[in-house]
């Protein structure tokens, strides 16, 4: 007998549902919550705002797998086991708009930046599925490793301490800096009204932005408690990787990061004072954190890495198409790439980030063979509860940031390591132009890395769209490959490529 109703349309009883669906959300749940703590930390916002942040992350992930999954209308969502979540391609420009406008003033910026570029998006999803040619494996592989390359440093930094603040690795030597504020009180002293005659008449004006530099090292940088720990939540993750099977080898890298919690409980270096005051229940609201500002070159920088995360999730969309046995055609390929673009939007309204498929989900539905959409719409609905439980919002951004970095340094890395496997997937031997596409395009990305003020002498209102190594490489492979390939590139292609980048 043959079955009426497609495997991805099946309605599966309400407790596999539940369990299955919990388990997309776990497999997710550690990048998911990455990009707010990475971003809000960046930008100097208070424990609370970055609560806020993970709070909202969670609900809109949840909103836009829903309508993803299940589908809204005939113009939006691809109807198919998807799992939304934001994309690591728009950390790194992110964060740079975050170093130079730090604060509630730069969170304005970023999410302005993201209404627009979803707006934008929403408009160009058609335009978008019928690109794929420009964007071949070597193209999307190196674009993905430079992704990883450039996260890495956050990783890093997360386990040592960041280059500047309170962590940075060298200090002013204090007595340099008690030297420095003296002669500024005596310079101050001098040229006050109404000063005594004899007030020291010699000591000129200190310049304005007078500082000194650090020569001492930090003691908070690079603490041996902290490598330790970050240590064994990497060490974890690879043990469980290695010894554990199906479910609980899928949720490694969330377990590392429990595991390394515990310890730095124990260690007493976690502190849970804004769990207990943070409420059981709140709902997340619209502009929450900042207004939005509309600045039309970050606009347009945030444009551009939406239209490679959508090339991404065409190939994703493809590859769980032949997954699941559910063909699609051109309107619902558009569909599924429109709900990229409503994803960000939604994000930006909720004071949130870019949205797009997230590809270790895809994976999972093929490592358990489940291809029902409901099991994704059920996860959906199981991420807006978690949304709404600003407890757990305030126990993750409670973690310290070297319980995370043996975490980063495998989510992060592991975004390299899916670009080089699909790199391994491209033919040098008979094309050598392929290897100028790749080695170009990765050095041209690491510009921003190796030479961050490279751009000191251009046009300040560039700067955003020039500071990304991402967009840099992006644009670079793009090109290179036109010159040299032309617009070839077979959407099957793509296809390989997408099930090879099962870690995202």
């Amino acid at each position: 007998m043959t079955a009426t109703v497609h495997p991805v349309d099946e309605r599966l009883p309400t407790g596999r549902l539940t369990a299955l669906g919990l388990q997309h959300v776990l497999v997710m749940y550690a990048g998911a919550v990455a990009v707010p703590l990475i971003v809000g930390r960046a930008l100097k916002l208070s424990p609370e705002q970055v609560t806020m942040l993970i709070q909202a992350d969670l609900f809109c992930c949840g909103l836009v797998t829903l309508v993803q999954a299940f589908g809204a209308t005939q113009w939006f969502g691809i109807r198919l086991p998807v799992m939304m979540g934001v994309t690591f391609a728009a950390v790194a420009p992110m964060v740079a708009m975050a170093n130079a406008k730090p604060g509630v003033e730069g969170a304005g910026l970023i999410f302005g930046a993201i209404i627009g570029a979803g707006l934008i998006s929403i408009l160009l999803a058609p335009v978008v599925s019928r690109m794929l040619r420009f964007f071949p494996p070597v193209v999307t592989g190196t674009i993905i490793a430079v992704i990883g390359i450039s996260l890495m440093r956050v990783g890093i930094n997360w386990i040592f301490g960041v280059p500047a603040g309170p962590t940075a690795p060298q200090i002013v030597n204090p007595e340099h800096a008690q030297w420095l504020a003296t002669v500024k009180s005596m310079a101050g002293a001098a040229i006050a009204p109404g000063a005594a005659a004899s007030a020291p008449a010699t000591v000129p004006a200190v310049p304005q932005g007078l500082a000194l530099v650090g020569t001492v090292a930090n003691p908070k940088y690079a603490q041996l408690p902290h490598i330790a720990i970050a240590a064994v939540s990497l060490a974890s993750i690879l043990v469980i990787a290695k010894f554990a099977r199906g479910f609980i080898a899928n949720i490694s890298v969330l377990l590392g990061i429990v595991i390394a919690a515990v310890i730095a409980t124990v260690m007493g270096l976690m502190n849970f004072d804004k769990v207990a005051k943070a409420n059981w229940v709140d709902l997340v609201l619209p502009f929450e954190i900042a207004t939005p500002v509309f600045d039309p070159i970050l606009i347009v920088t945030m444009t551009l890495v939406m239209i490679v995360v959508m090339i991404e999730s065409t190939g994703m969309f493809l590859a769980l198409s032949d997954i699941t046995g559910k063909k699609i055609d051109q309107k619902q390929l558009s569909a599924g790439l429109r709900v990229d673009g409503l994803g960000t939007l939604i994000g930006g309204i909720f004071n949130t980030f870019p949205y797009t498929s997230f590809s270790q989900n895809v994976g999972l539905v093929g490592v358990t063979g489940v291809k029902s959409r409901y099991v994704c719409v059920a996860a959906g609905v199981i991420l807006v509860l978690l949304g709404m439980l600003p407890k757990m919002a305030a126990l993750v951004e409670s973690l310290p940031t070297f319980v995370l970095g043996g975490a980063g340094l495998v989510m992060f890395g592991m975004v390299a390591a899916t670009g080089i496997r699909i790199l391994a997937s491209v033919d040098y031997k008979g094309n050598r132009n392929n290897l100028f596409i790749v080695a170009v395009s990765i050095a041209i990305g690491m510009i921003p890395l190796i030479a961050p003020r490279y751009l000191q002498w251009m046009p300040h209102d560039i700067h955003p769209l020039i500071e990304s190594g991402i967009l840099l490489a992006s644009i670079s492979a793009v090109l290179l490959n036109l010159f040299f390939n032309g617009a070839n590139g077979d959407s099957r292609e793509a296809v390989e490529a997408a099930k090879a980048a099962d870690a995202h």
